[in-house]
C-alpha cells in the first residue's frame, strides 16, 4: 500500500514537471521576437527624411573610350630649312617664335664650297667659249681646204664635253641653292659670290632654330623648322585592346587643362594602319582649327572617343553601394521599407550606371543616400543579433 502511494506521488510530481516546463516553454515562444532578414531595413525617421527614391529607366547613352592625348603640329604644314652648302653662319634674322613669310631670309652662310663651285662654273663657261670660236675656225679652214674633215670633228668633241661640264657646274650651284637669276647673273657679270641666304619656304611660325652665328653647319643639315600654326592635330595612341571599334569619322570630345571650361568637339580624321610595336598602341588624330592660336604644340589633353547612341538600362551612380566586393541597390519593397539586392552593372556613363541584370524598369529604388541607409542596415542587423 505504502509502495502504492509512493509510486502515485512520483508520477504526480513528474506530471507537474512536465506541465510546468511546457508552460515556460510556451511563455518563451511567445515572448520571442522574430528573425530580422538581414537584407531589410526600415529606417528611422531622421534617415528616412533624407532618402530620394527613384526608379531604373531607360536612357540613349554613348560608349567612351577616354585616353591621354596631345597637341602636335600638322606635319603637312611644316617645312624644314636646311644649309644647301657646308658653310659657317655670319647672320642670324629670325629667332625662335617669330612669324615669317615665304621667301624671307632667315640666315646668312658663307661657304668657300660655294665660291668653288662658282670658280669651276665659269671656268667652265670660259672653256665653253674657247670650244665654240675654235669650231667655228675649223669650219672656216675645213672650207678653204687647209684642215681636214678629222679636226674638225676632233674640235666638235672637245665642244660637246665642256658644254656638258658647263651643265654639270650649272646644275652644281642650283643644288647649292643658287636659283636661275643668280646664275645667269653669276655669268653675265662673273663676279663670284661666297655667301647663301636659308629663305623661309612657306607662311609661318618658327618652332626651332638649331644654329647660332659662327657656327659651322653641313650641307642639308636643318637648321630652322617652321610651321603654320592655323590648323593643328590633336593625337592620341589607344591600346591595342580597345581599338577594335575606333575608326575613321568617329566623334572626339577632348579638354585641354591648359584651356579649363573649353570643350573641344570633332571627328577622327586618321587612324593608323598598323600597332605600334614598342607601345602597343595605335595613332589617331582629328584636325583641330587654330585661327586664333589658343592651341600650341606639345599641349596635353585628355581625349574622349564617343561611340553612338545605345538605349540602355540605367540607374544613377548614387544608388549603388559596394556589398562584399559586388554591386548592390536597396530597392523600396515597401513604404519605409527597404531591401538590399544585389546587381550586376555595366559602363559607367557620366553619372549613370547601365544595368545588366537585377532590376527591372520602373522598380523604386533608393537613388540618393543609398549609403547611409545601408550603414543604417548594418547597425540594426548588429544590434538584433546583440539582443539575441
Amino acid at each position: 500500500m505504502n509502495i502504492l502511494i509512493i509510486m502515485r506521488g512520483a508520477l504526480l510530481a513528474a506530471m507537474v514537471v512536465i506541465v510546468s516546463g511546457c508552460g515556460k516553454s510556451a511563455a518563451l515562444n511567445i515572448d520571442a521576437k522574430p528573425a530580422m532578414n538581414p537584407m531589410e531595413v526600415r529606417p528611422r525617421q531622421e534617415i528616412a527624411s533624407q532618402l530620394k527614391i527613384g526608379e531604373a529607366n531607360w536612357q540613349a547613352v554613348h560608349g567612351t573610350l577616354r585616353v591621354a592625348g596631345r597637341v602636335e603640329a600638322d606635319e603637312t604644314r611644316m617645312a624644314r630649312v636646311s644649309s644647301p652648302v657646308t658653310g659657317r653662319i655670319v647672320e642670324l634674322e629670325v629667332l625662335e617664335g617669330e612669324h615669317v613669310k615665304r621667301g624671307q631670309v632667315l640666315a646668312t652662310v658663307y661657304s668657300v664650297e660655294l665660291s668653288s663651285s662658282q670658280s669651276a662654273f665659269l671656268k667652265a663657261w670660259s672653256q665653253r667659249q674657247l670650244a665654240e670660236r675654235a669650231v667655228a675656225r675649223a669650219r672656216q679652214l675645213l672650207a678653204a681646204g687647209v684642215i681636214g674633215e678629222a679636226e674638225l670633228q676632233r674640235r666638235e668633241s672637245e665642244l660637246q664635253q665642256v658644254s656638258a661640264d658647263l651643265a654639270s657646274c650649272r646644275e652644281q650651284l642650283a643644288v647649292l641653292g643658287l636659283s636661275k637669276e643668280a646664275i645667269e647673273k653669276l655669268q653675265s657679270t662673273r663676279v663670284v659670290n661666297s655667301v647663301t641666304h636659308l629663305l623661309a619656304t612657306i607662311d609661318g611660325t618658327v618652332l626651332d632654330r638649331k644654329a647660332n652665328i659662327g657656327q659651322v653647319v653641313e650641307a642639308v643639315e636643318t637648321v630652322f623648322t617652321l610651321a603654320d600654326l592655323s590648323n593643328l592635330w590633336l593625337v592620341a595612341d589607344v591600346p591595342e585592346q580597345s581599338s577594335g571599334s575606333v575608326e575613321v569619322g568617329k566623334k572626339v570630345e577632348a579638354e585641354i587643362p591648359a584651356l579649363p571650361g573649353q570643350l573641344i568637339s570633332g571627328r577622327l580624321g586618321f587612324v593608323s594602319a598598323t600597332v605600334t610595336p614598342e607601345t602597343r598602341t595605335v595613332r589617331v588624330r582629328m584636325n583641330l582649327a587654330n585661327p586664333h592660336r589658343k592651341f600650341k604644340p606639345a599641349m596635353l589633353a585628355t581625349i574622349t572617343l564617343v561611340d553612338g547612341a545605345e538605349r540602355r538600362l540605367v540607374i544613377p551612380t548614387g544608388a549603388v553601394v559596394r556589398e562584399g566586393n559586388e554591386d548592390h541597390v536597396l530597392v523600396q519593397a515597401a513604404p519605409n521599407t527597404f531591401l538590399l539586392r544585389k546587381v550586376e552593372l555595366g559602363e559607367e556613363f557620366g553619372d549613370v550606371r547601365v544595368v545588366v541584370t537585377g532590376l527591372k524598369p520602373g522598380e523604386k529604388l533608393v537613388v540618393d543616400g543609398a549609403f547611409h541607409l545601408n550603414n543604417e542596415r548594418k547597425r540594426m542587423l548588429l544590434e538584433s543579433s546583440e539582443g539575441a
